[in-house]
């Protein structure tokens, strides 16, 4: 049986070229600044976050030019991002070599299971599983998934922002990726548009913010 969409999510991916000013224009936009995450050590990323409620974050993911040596190109397609935008989004699961061989009798291809790993400012380390965001489903449209173990979440440490309302999304073949989605045990409402996008709808101080 399919679970509420919001109680599956359990980060939106918010890839950008420059996180420093992605930083600065969604403390404008949001209220709230996003505080630095850490590095992601071999990927050539580094990130900051605002956590959406207890268990369930955003995350501002980009480029860190003091790691030389990196895999390429980077994951969330920041490489060749034009404009900072939400380009996928991570969903909970436990079970995570079950549900991917599910998924894949379903006719979904996830990435495989691989193991993933960052340190905090405080020094503390966050390590968790998830099928490899490097393979890219529906355009980012249908989920990676994590499952954080007995790590403390990022959520956790981040400051409290804004609080997502809901999440949808448009696509130029919306029966299609919502067919997928279905398999998958994700209620997402996908709407037809001209190019795939996540729309998340945020509850500020200052009212309700559509982010893209």
């Amino acid at each position: 049986m399919n679970q509420p969409l919001l109680t599956r999510i359990d980060h939106l991916v918010y890839a950008t070229r420059n996180l420093e000013q992605s930083v600065v224009d969604l403390e404008t936009r949001l209220g709230v600044r996003p505080a630095p995450g850490g590095q992601h050590p071999g990927r050539g990323t580094h990130n900051a976050l605002l956590a959406l409620s207890a268990r369930s974050y955003l995350e501002i993911i980009g480029p860190d030019a003091t790691q030389a040596d990196t895999v390429r190109p980077r994951w969330f397609q920041i490489d060749s991002l034009d404009a900072p935008r939400l380009v996928t989004w991570a969903a909970k699961e436990a079970d995570l070599n079950r549900f991917r061989a599910k998924a894949k009798a379903c006719g979904i291809h996830l990435g495989p299971v691989v193991s993933g790993t960052r340190q905090r400012s405080d020094g503390t380390c966050l390590r968790w599983r998830f099928t490899d965001p490097a393979t890219v489903v529906a355009d980012g449209i249908i989920p990676f998934f994590i499952d954080w173990a007995d790590s403390p979440h990022p959520a956790d440490a981040a400051p409290r922002g804004p609080v997502l309302e809901s999440l949808r999304a448009e696509h130029p073949e919306p029966t299609v990726v919502m067919r997928a989605l279905s398999a998958v045990g994700i209620n997402l409402s996908v709407a037809s548009g001209p190019r795939p996008a996540l729309i998340a709808t945020l509850r500020t101080a200052g009212g309700l913010v559509e982010l893209r």
